[in-house]
């Protein structure tokens, strides 16, 4: 079970960074450089799913805290389970960079939680699925209705679930939805205590590679997607729009890394959570990592998951998703990245 909730962070990896987003009250770029702003007694906490993975190569070697003690700002880690506890951190002020998946991004919103999106981290196509036991006899979304489905509330995964749901004609009331966190549903899928998780990676990797259970859909055969975002505390971003940026780029750097030396990162991942290589692969396979800024065809399916949701009542107000979605920094980092990449 250790072992499981540690490979979290590979996907995590792909879902925590600190990003940050914001736009001046004036809506004009920000133009206060960094060597000019005062971050004395600064400290950035940037939240994560689980430990190690990418984040842990990054910790390990300092590459985030390195960059900004420079500007003499300290940097705190926080580690969660998944993103909706992240999302309420966020709001009491206790964290400021963050990576999730769709859902909890609408909740977030819809709670009037104050934040930006500011780089799209995952496609969304297979990070997210409903699987089975193994010798479960059921073989398609129909074959639920009556069925335990565990599920954690508020994830990206619980979107997904939802959704599939109406999609094959199913209603809420059709199933039984246990809300249970991973290492709840964990052995909960294992000794039969639900006949079905929707989860994401590596939840989905592992129960597939080590034969205990099997895809019954995923975003890629269902066309839901499930993307995942970095996102952060608007009045830091507002504060701070330089370290944003810096944030970014540091992200950036590290998504590289692992990009240029697969082999060792697979293998770095593997032993530290004590997995076949395999399964490291399959999940880096499945939700791997990407930094751009969100397109109108992704903001578009990111507000049809705001609507859904808003349809069903498990947000209370309708939203525009628009409005948080901020790629100003992601488009300045990536520039500055490549253009010291020439030098």
């Amino acid at each position: 079970m250790k072992n499981v909730r540690y490979v979290i962070a590979i996907l995590v990896v792909f879902a925590i960074v600190l990003t940050g987003c914001a736009k001046a009250t004036d809506n004009k770029p920000a133009s206060t450089t960094a060597a000019a702003t005062n971050y004395e007694g600064l400290t950035v906490k940037l939240g994560v799913q689980g430990s190690g993975g990418l984040f842990g190569k990054a910790r390990e070697e300092k590459w985030f805290e390195t960059e900004f003690e420079k500007l003499g700002v300290k940097v705190e880690w926080a580690e969660f389970q998944s993103g909706p506890p992240m999302t309420e951190a966020m709001a009491s002020n206790r964290l400021d960079f963050a990576g999730l998946g769709n859902m909890p991004i609408v909740a977030a919103q819809a709670a009037d939680i104050p934040f930006k999106v500011i780089s799209q981290i995952l496609d969304g196509k297979k990070n997210v699925a409903l699987i089975v036991p193994i010798n479960s006899p059921l073989k398609k979304l129909e074959d639920l209705k009556g069925k335990k489905i565990a599920v954690a509330k508020g994830s990206n995964a619980f979107n997904f679930l939802y959704r599939s749901l109406e999609q094959s004609g199913l209603k809420s009331s059709d199933v039984e939805v246990i809300q249970l966190q991973p290492d709840e549903a964990q052995p909960a899928f294992d000794n039969g205590g639900v006949d079905a998780w929707a989860t994401w990676d590596p939840y989905i990797t592992l129960n597939t590679l080590n034969g205990k259970g099997r895809v019954l859909s995923d975003g890629e055969t269902l066309g839901v997607l499930s993307p995942s975002f970095n996102i952060v505390r608007k009045q830091f971003a507002d504060k701070y729009p330089d370290l944003v940026t810096l944030y970014l780029k540091v992200l950036e750097k590290t998504r590289l890394w692992e990009a240029a030396n697969t082999d060792e990162a697979l293998k770095r991942y593997a032993a530290e959570r004590k997995v076949p290589v395999e399964v490291i692969k399959g999940t880096l396979d499945r939700s791997k990592m990407i930094n751009i800024p969100t397109s109108k065809e992704i903001s578009a399916e990111l507000q049809k998951t705001a609507d859904f949701q808003f349809g069903i009542k498990s947000i209370r107000k309708q939203i525009q998703v628009a409005d948080i979605i901020d790629n100003q920094y992601i488009e300045k980092a990536l520039k500055q990245t490549a253009d010291e990449t020439k030098k």
